[in-house]
């Protein structure tokens, strides 16, 4: 249901996400931030709470996660959060793949957190490095070749993934989609082997095609379905010197069911009385999961490799200590610089066995987001 209708009760601020005057600003949203919206004012921090029960939230550093490809050529990544539209996992291969990967279920969007190297695919050769995002369409057939140690989040959609619809800021903005990079045409020659495995990536099982010639013999393509990397550093910040804008307007990628977007390096508000952290939230409609690819905010360093999970409906986001060091060094800081990969989902994320057995991380308040 939409609603032209904007209420105000009690207590409340002139404007939105400004001069809060000891409240603590808590948004009830449907449909992420698009949607229709309540803000609380409360006296008290909506965050501190203990939990009992399955439904919580998550911090786990994955760099002490060890999926089966980081010692062994045949392993395979590890799988971290699943629902019926996507799946999250982690590699973080050391070297050459034995066999190419085919996803027969749907896209696969990566997010290089550390690692060099280049994905051979049926298109051609993709080279990565730290803060590519590299999208595999479904049904291509690839192999992973590292130059060193990878660290790698792994994105899997059913539908597919698609950049959002170009608003009133034209389709230039917030990134320009020429910059990014394209695999030259390239047949892969046999190396001797009788067979060359595909792995058939999919839900309910393990299948494995085996040919007689290299499966990477393409001498030429064209069309507009390809893979392609995007650096994170060529993506064009929105910002706003007066409000805290919400995390959909950093959407870079979506899927039926899944957005992707980040927290990048940009200046902060500006104007006196406007908060500089994100509000306090329950996301009334979508899980959501944050992977801290590095930075700092405010003087604090983020805590590099760590993911977190925050079920719908459970109260999070920055909380009150982080809040007031903000608002002190409101004449100190001009920018943050921190870089968070955000993943939504509409259904409700599964985590693996391999997240809830690992051991909770600890997670300095000045960080969370």
């Amino acid at each position: 249901m939409e609603s032209f209708i904007q209420l105000r009760k009690g207590r409340t601020p002139r404007r939105i996400h400004r001069d809060l005057d000891g409240l603590k600003d808590d948004e009830m949203g449907r449909s992420g931030f698009t949607g229709r919206t309540a803000h609380l004012y409360r006296r008290n921090d909506p965050t501190a709470y203990r939990v009992e029960g399955t439904l919580r939230s998550v911090d786990v550093r994955t760099g002490e996660l060890r999926p089966s490809d980081l010692d062994d050529p045949d392993g395979e990544p590890l799988l971290l959060f699943s629902n019926p539209d996507c799946r999250v996992s982690l590699s973080r291969r050391r070297v050459a793949a034995p066999f190419h990967v085919r996803n027969v279920d749907g896209d696969e969007l990566w997010f290089v957190h550390r690692g060099h190297g280049h994905v051979e695919t049926e298109f051609g050769r993709l080279p990565y490095r730290p803060g590519d995002y590299v999208y595999l369409p479904k049904s291509t057939t690839y192999r992973q070749v590292p130059e060193d140690d990878a660290h790698v989040l792994v994105i899997e959609a059913r539908e597919e993934f698609r950049v959002p619809e170009a608003g009133v800021l034209g389709r230039h903005f917030p990134y320009d989609s020429s910059l990014v990079t394209v695999p030259e045409a390239e047949a892969f020659d046999d190396d001797g082997r009788a067979e060359y495995e595909v792995r058939l990536r999919h839900s309910g099982g393990r299948t494995s095609l085996f040919y007689p010639h290299h499966p990477l013999d393409v001498e030429g393509w064209k069309g507009d379905n390809f893979p392609f990397t995007f650096n994170i550093d060529d993506y064009d910040v929105i910002t706003s010197e007066t409000v805290h804008l919400p995390p959909t307007v950093h959407l870079f990628m979506q899927a039926t069911g899944v957005y992707v977007m980040h927290f990048l390096p940009r200046p902060v508000e500006a104007a006196p009385g406007a908060e500089r952290m994100p509000w306090y939230h329950r996301n009334v409609d979508y899980d959501e999961v944050a992977f801290y690819h590095g930075g700092s905010v405010f003087g604090v360093q983020m805590p590099e490799g760590l993911i977190s999970h925050a079920p719908q409906g459970i109260h999070h986001g920055v909380p009150e200590r982080a809040r007031e060091r903000s608002r002190r060094r409101h004449d100190v800081d001009q920018r943050v610089e921190w870089k968070v990969i955000s993943i939504d989902t509409r259904q409700r994320l599964v985590p693996s066995e391999a997240i809830l057995s690992a051991v909770q991380a600890e997670v300095s308040p000045e960080v969370q987001i």
